[in-house]
């Protein structure tokens, strides 16, 4: 668990560690009162929220004031979200069974609650600026919106929805238009700009609505083949080193999984098809494909359709992931409305995230790699640490420098000094 700043938090069981991004130097060290949850910084990071939801408990530690801390107990009422409001002055707790909200206020030490929170994939959202909070509840069988104002938390607007199980909500980046969605089987994102509203659908497609009409302006499908002629296949191998067991010591076998026997891989452009694993997997043969998989109907919450996209940060460019095809991200170029670049990767893709600054893609599959993609190329870059170390998911840093890999008991810290070069260090 940790967040990502100019310093670096991260929890291990009771203890908050703070260290300093370029030398990891450890900078504060808190203890709290039960196994931590949750930790978040503050927007201005000069503090950190610790939720402890066992214990119904939230704890606060100030980076200035490191003998100044605050303690919230929700007592009976349990715990099960804690978060900070956009100004890092205010804790937004949802008690357990979603019954309400309480607000509490750092600078005040005032109370102010919320009825009626619906538990949803995501019930509340702020605009850009922090003036607004959309919430989603749940009166009489009903769908409802509320809107507040966060500098004293009135309210605002109130309206019921036309939604028969209101999943979402969530403002556009300038602030103008509240998207709300009705199931678990669409995710939306909204493009930097706020001209696009990308709609990922259970059919295995994702359809571009403008802000103008609220049309729909493309569809972008997810075929099982892929023309080379029409976008750059990257397909990752994998060259396993040949040892014979004579050579090997009993330790050195028992150690198969540390770095000097991994494996290494590179991402190859414009392969051929190849023969894949027989079972539920299956391929299209014709210039190029991606592994595609059907999910078993049969089972409770299959995998299917569009699960994750993300516009790059200069409005330029779409990635997005079909978990039919859970091994593939797919880049559209948004300016000529088609696909430019696929991803195939040997295992599931687990994590994929812009860089803030630039068009550059990093993704994670739960190895000991990462993956980086720009309109230049596409590389795989091996994690320079010692052991088993899978990167399970990743964050940026705000200035696009850096990025943080977490694995399951370590975290590794690394600095981008070119395209395609990594250094890195552990904690």
């Amino acid at each position: 668990m940790q967040s990502f700043t100019r310093r670096k938090a991260t929890c291990v069981q009771y203890r908050l560690v703070v260290r300093d991004v370029n030398t990891l130097q450890i900078l504060h060290l808190y203890t709290c009162l039960d196994q931590i949850s949750q930790m978040e910084w503050s927007s201005d990071s000069l503090f950190i929220l610790c939720a402890m939801y066992k214990r119904g408990l939230v704890q606060v530690w100030s980076l200035e004031q490191p003998d100044w801390h605050c303690k919230i107990d929700e007592g009976s009422a349990g715990l099960v979200c804690s978060r900070w409001s956009p100004d890092g002055r205010h804790i937004l707790n949802t008690t357990e069974f979603h019954l309400r909200v309480t607000v509490w206020s750092l600078c005040t030490k005032s109370v102010s609650y919320i009825k009626y929170p619906k538990a949803c994939q995501k019930g509340v959202d702020f605009s850009r600026d922090g003036r607004y909070m959309a919430l989603a509840e749940r009166r009489d069988c009903k769908d409802y919106i509320s809107v507040f104002v966060c500098e004293d938390w009135q309210l605002l607007r109130h309206f019921e929805t036309e939604t028969q199980d209101l999943c979402g909500v969530e403002w556009s980046p300038n602030g103008c238009v509240l998207a709300i969605w009705d199931t678990c089987l669409e995710s939306i994102t909204w493009s930097p700009s706020s001209q696009f509203l990308a709609i990922g659908s259970y059919d295995e497609k994702v359809r571009i609505l403008n802000h103008i009409t609220w049309k729909k302006i493309t569809e972008f499908e997810h075929p099982a083949s892929i023309s080379y002629s029409k976008a750059v296949v990257y397909k990752e191998v994998e060259k396993r080193p040949v040892l014979g067991s004579d050579d090997l010591s009993i330790r050195q076998q028992l150690t198969m999984g540390s770095a000097l026997f991994s494996t290494q891989s590179k991402c190859k452009c414009n392969v051929s098809a190849v023969n894949l694993p027989s079972g539920s997997v299956i391929r299209g043969f014709l210039d190029g494909g991606s592994i595609k998989r059907q999910p078993d109907p049969d089972r409770a919450n299959p995998k299917i359709g569009i699960s994750s996209m993300a516009f790059s940060p200069d409005n330029r460019y779409l990635a997005t992931k079909n978990d039919n095809m859970p091994n593939c991200v797919w880049v559209w170029d948004m300016q000529k409305l088609r696909l430019l670049a696929v991803l195939e990767q040997v295992a599931a893709i687990r994590c994929f995230l812009w860089d803030p600054r630039r068009p550059r893609l990093a993704l994670c599959t739960g190895n000991a790699k990462i993956y980086l993609w720009s309109p230049a190329g596409c590389v795989s870059v091996q994690v320079p640490v010692e052991g088993n170390f899978q990167v399970l998911s990743l964050s940026w840093h705000g200035s696009g420098d850096s990025l943080i890999l977490l694995g399951k008991e370590q975290l590794c810290l690394c600095y981008i000094e070119t395209e395609v070069e990594v250094s890195g260090a552990t904690g």
